[in-house]
């Protein structure tokens, strides 16, 4: 069993993680932290930098949660990365952050969020970060 995580290093992805964490040891899965950039970007925001993901990983480490985390080349947009992550490892949930975004934001640069629940096989959580 497996509970798969979009990650990126924002207050939203450290929510997302710690309720995927909460999740995977309540069902006692293996956690899968998805860490991926825009389409074609060789800078991103989203992208975590190498001590965020080892500090993630001993929190994970320290916490018990039986875990992988993948960085995976650009190439593929990060709701496609998720959602295929999902699908390849039958996933029985897909745990999200949400970010508060204007509505030309979201119509101009399209939504993350809403592509994965559209399109994941299985059931999303979504989060949101406290404040």
């Amino acid at each position: 069993m497996t509970v798969v995580v979009g990650y990126i290093a924002t207050p939203e992805g450290r929510a997302a993680v710690d309720e995927a964490a909460r999740e995977a040891s309540r069902r006692g899965a293996r956690l899968v932290v998805v860490n991926a950039a825009a389409e074609d970007a060789y800078v991103d925001r989203a992208l975590a930098r190498q001590d965020n993901l080892d500090r993630l990983r001993r929190w994970l480490e320290d916490n018990g949660v039986e875990h992988e985390i993948r960085q995976p080349d650009a190439g593929r947009s990060p709701a496609d990365e998720i959602v295929t992550t999902g699908e390849e490892l039958t996933a029985e949930l897909i745990v999200i952050g949400l970010r508060r975004r204007s509505r030309v934001g979201k119509f101009l640069l399209g939504s993350t969020a809403q592509l994965i629940l559209l399109n994941a096989e299985c059931p999303v959580l979504a989060v949101k970060a406290e404040g």
